[in-house]
């Protein structure tokens, strides 16, 4: 009895073992389904862009799901209490402490460890400038002249934006008459980038590591100890995670507790993306293939996300290693984003002096004008756009509205702004008026031609508008010009279509008319289409301004100015109120023109 027993329980034990042997290993303990998406933040800087690419390498090699997004430094930590983000590997301190600080005390957001130590982050100058005598904040001011007054930083919202912000609201060092132009990281560089060419003066927020310390001669201004911090902004950079991460998903906690970089791993990854030209991804990949023993390092003691060692699981040849179809044709790319660099670097090459006066007359139009506007006292200008609406509208309603609206906005402290961005409105549409309506007439009289660039203007409205702003970037660096040039490309088609549209849809038995009485072509243009197709063409030159003021935020990430600032920098800096506020002057301004130009419309049309 005893012996069958054994040979039943022997018999129940081979069962079991050939049931697990058929259903493979068996998932070690780890991290739970829900960690396998891995959220990570994404600030826009090249060295945080470069080490969560990095970090994301690894969690897809692993078996996990990484999935980035790019938010600025305040969205990031209000995401992160929000828990929609999870990681965030960019926390420069100390200059981010007044940012991280409200988190850290409600416990919504905790901190890992350093993974770079030895930074710095402060305002730099190039080496002929600083051989001029300008080494230290103080020194700043007596160069207003050559510097323009300015000082050039990346996004707006940035902690060190919000240094320099600070400086030049308390007059510290004799910076209140100074203003800072904000872009972006590249946007900065790219601007620097011309001014070395030039021997141009320039002050800039400069850091380390980054390619910019070997690309530049270069030189960190001391005096800014109690604004960026002691040893020229001297910073450790942290990993933070949302609260409680750490314990709910152990596995990628271990290697996030693993994860540090040196100054010369960022700066290898960092140049492998500027100056190699190669994706975040793929610079990743390149860095990692080619230091086997820090990947080694980091996923010690770290599993796959089904349980099986890192260290083995990651060899080359294993299942994780082996490309798809789809990573295939990713790896043998058509190199059309090179082709397109080299031609922008070509032209910015060659055709230099025609871009410089290009910017010099785009400049000095909108400045100019700006100038002017901003010169008349504010009074002057309400009674005169009110004088306007009544003149064009004959309306006491519209009249009031528009005195009150602009009264608004004086009190909302929004005047200068509004005046740039008004300038940069009424330029853009005056030189897409001037531009497209021409074309839009030989478009009307020439078939072949309307079916030539209608493809070309579907593009141009199709295309996303930031992608205007890079080449633009690049040619004519920051400020009004590249905006006001993307603003053009932007509004051209709706002149251009309306004109071609009212032009082809004049009567045959008109322009029959005017040729029967002897009328020229000249003459036919001038005395019957236009005046019959003036209504069509208005309704252009209408839909014309209202699409520069819609691109009055874009054009300021490339140094534009105007009411767009306050909105990205709201939006960046999470503050409500702010961004409601410049909203909403951008939509009392929008009213006022639309309405303007929408009377001009219907007295033709009488």
């Amino acid at each position: 009895m005893h012996a069958l027993v054994r040979r039943l329980k022997s018999l129940a034990a081979l069962a079991i073992g050939f049931g697990l042997a058929l259903a493979g290993p068996v998932r070690a303990a780890g991290d739970p389904p829900s960690c396998r998406t891995v959220r990570l933040s994404d600030i826009g800087w090249t060295d945080v862009t470069s080490t969560t690419a990095t970090l994301s390498a690894l969690l897809s090699d692993l078996g996990y799901q990484p999935k980035v997004t790019v938010l600025s430094v305040p969205v990031t930590y209000a995401a992160m209490k929000n828990k929609d983000i999870d990681v965030f590997l960019g926390n420069w301190m100390p200059s981010m402490r007044q940012d991280l600080a409200p988190y850290l005390a409600d416990g919504s957001v905790e901190v890992v460890r350093a993974n770079l130590v030895g930074a710095k982050y402060t305002l730099a100058v190039p080496d002929y400038l600083y051989a001029q005598g300008l080494h230290d904040f103080a020194d700043i001011a007596r160069f207003a002249g050559p510097l323009g007054s300015s000082i050039y930083g990346i996004e707006p919202g940035n902690d060190g934006n919000r240094q320099i912000l600070s400086l030049i609201g308390s007059n510290t060092d004799g910076l209140g008459h100074f203003k800072l132009i904000e872009s972006s990281e590249q946007g900065m560089l790219a601007e620097v980038e011309r001014a070395v060419a030039a021997r141009k003066p320039i002050v800039f927020l400069g850091w380390e590591p980054h390619p910019m310390n070997t690309r530049f001669r270069m030189k960190y201004l001391t005096g800014g100890d109690s604004t960026f911090g002691p040893n020229y902004g001297g910073a450790t950079i942290y990993t933070n995670v949302r609260a409680h991460y750490l314990e709910q998903c152990p596995n990628v906690g271990r290697l996030l507790r693993n994860l540090s970089f040196s100054p010369a791993d960022e700066d290898a990854l960092m140049g492998l993306i500027l100056a190699k030209r190669q994706d975040p991804s793929s610079a990743a990949r390149t860095w990692l293939k080619a230091h086997p023993d820090a990947q080694d390092r980091w996923l010690q003691g770290v599993t796959t996300f089904d349980g099986r060692p890192a260290g083995v699981a990651l060899q080359p040849g294993s299942p994780t290693r082996l490309g798809d179809f789809q990573g295939w044709v990713s790896a043998h790319k058509i190199p059309v984003g090179d082709w397109v660099a080299d031609l922008i670097d070509l032209l910015k090459q060659r055709a230099a002096p025609l871009f410089g006066a290009i910017s010099f007359v785009v400049e000095g139009a909108v400045n100019g004008l700006t100038t002017v506007l901003v010169a008349i006292p504010a009074p002057v200008v309400i009674l005169a756009a009110a004088a306007l609406a009544y003149w064009l509208r004959r309306s006491i309603a519209l009249t009031v509205f528009v005195a009150l609206a602009l009264l608004f906005i004086v009190n909302q402290g929004y005047w200068p702004p509004t005046m740039e961005t008004l300038s940069l409105v009424l330029v853009a549409a005056f030189a897409s008026s001037v531009i497209g309506i021409p074309i839009g007439i030989a478009a009307a009289h020439r078939p072949w031609l309307n079916d030539a660039i209608r493809p070309v203007l579907d593009l141009m409205q199709t295309l996303p508008t930031f992608v205007y702003l890079i080449p633009t970037l690049v040619l004519f660096g920051l400020g009004v010009v590249p905006g006001l040039i993307s603003t053009v490309i932007f509004a051209l088609p709706a002149p251009v279509r309306l004109t071609q549209l009212g032009i082809a849809s004049i009567p045959k038995a008109l322009i029959e008319a005017g040729e029967a009485f002897g009328a020229t072509p000249l003459q036919l243009l001038l005395k019957v289409e236009l005046p019959a197709a003036a209504p069509s063409i208005l309704a252009g030159v209408t839909q014309c301004i209202m699409l520069s003021l819609s691109m009055v935020v874009i054009a300021a990430l490339v140094g534009a100015g105007g009411l767009g600032v306050p909105v990205v920098r709201a939006l960046n800096t999470v503050q409500v109120g702010m961004g409601f506020e410049a909203g909403f002057v951008i939509v009392l301004l929008a009213i006022i023109l639309d309405r303007i130009t929408r009377a001009g419309e219907r007295r033709s049309a009488e």
